[in-house]
């Protein structure tokens, strides 16, 4: 079984995000004084398949706490769902 998945990787709270804060500096400028809380991530998406869904979840978690996000300093959020097939 196919499944989409989308992992959004970000910085854990606490962490320096010097994009995040650069962001939010900036946009006061171009006429948006209402935004706070800036913070920068990245998203990836990619098709694995695996028996199930928890096997597939299995798999990309291993994955990001081994390659994807450094658990050290990133959070990293996982959401999945099948694909139809015809």
């Amino acid at each position: 079984m196919k499944f989409e998945v989308t992992v959004e990787i970000s910085r854990r709270e606490g962490i320096l995000d010097p994009e995040g804060t650069e962001i939010e500096r900036v946009v006061p400028a171009l006429g948006y004084t209402n935004v706070t809380g800036v913070r920068m991530g990245r998203t990836m998406r990619l098709v694995v398949d695996a028996a199930d869904e928890a096997a597939a979840n299995d798999q990309v978690d291993e994955m990001c706490r081994r390659l994807l996000a450094n658990p050290v300093i990133e959070d990293y959020r996982i959401s999945l769902s099948a694909l139809e097939t015809a």
